[in-house]
């Protein structure tokens, strides 16, 4: 089977879990995930499962990349805050869907690779940095809408902070004694309001830097 072929399975796969929004199916069908898949696993590229990508990192699944995008209720007048770039795909999906894209990564070396990605597919609306995503973009806040791309052990202030009013903001949890959740946060007058979504397993969400890494800002 071709791998347009099997993308095409893929879609039709995330329309029977209950991807709905055509923009974020039509983001899935136009960025390749072959471009950010290590050569190994070239052929599993429109699996729906978790890759590794290097430096103890993961591709997450297309049905999770999906959903988690979805819940972010995608606005192309907004600018969003990803906090892992890791190989760069969620954030080329991101892409398409709002004005601009502000995307951390606390591996330099990971970020490098995620640029060129970036630039081979001539995408000129994300800006990156190298650090804690902890302790998101402050220069750029407030955020309308901020997605964390690793499991905190809880909701993570600093975010918050950096989140707008009304602003939406989609983390995986990794609270004690549970299992991973993804959640979705909406800031409102009255505080945060939390509905869960599904459960997960992704990597940890780590604080500071690896050493011998600086921070950068392009």
């Amino acid at each position: 089977m071709t791998l347009e072929a099997r993308k095409i399975r893929l879609i039709m796969e995330l329309r029977r879990g209950g991807i709905v929004d055509t923009a974020v199916l039509a983001a899935i069908e136009r960025i390749p995930r072959e471009t950010f898949v290590p050569a190994p696993f070239q052929d599993q590229s429109y699996e729906n499962r978790t890759l590794p990508i290097g430096c103890g990192q993961t591709l997450s699944q297309p049905g999770v990349v999906a959903l988690m995008t979805q819940a972010l209720r995608p606005n192309r007048l907004i600018k969003v805050l990803e906090v892992g770039t890791g190989s760069g795909y969620q954030a080329s999906i991101l892409s398409r869907l709002f004005r601009r894209v502000y995307t951390i990564e606390r591996y330099r070396e990971l970020l490098k690779t995620a640029e060129s990605r970036f630039d081979q597919l001539r995408i000129s609306n994300i800006t990156t940095r190298v650090g804690d995503g902890n302790l998101g973009w402050s220069e750029q806040a407030p955020f309308q809408r901020i997605i964390v791309t690793a499991a905190a052990t809880d909701i993570p202030g600093k975010l918050v902070d950096q989140l707008g009013e009304d602003g939406v903001m989609v983390v995986p949890l990794a609270r004690p004694n549970r299992e991973q959740e993804v959640v979705r946060l909406i800031r409102g007058p009255s505080g945060l309001q939390e509905e869960h979504l599904t459960t997960v397993r992704f990597v940890p969400l780590v604080r500071g830097l690896p050493r011998a890494s600086a921070i950068k800002s392009a």
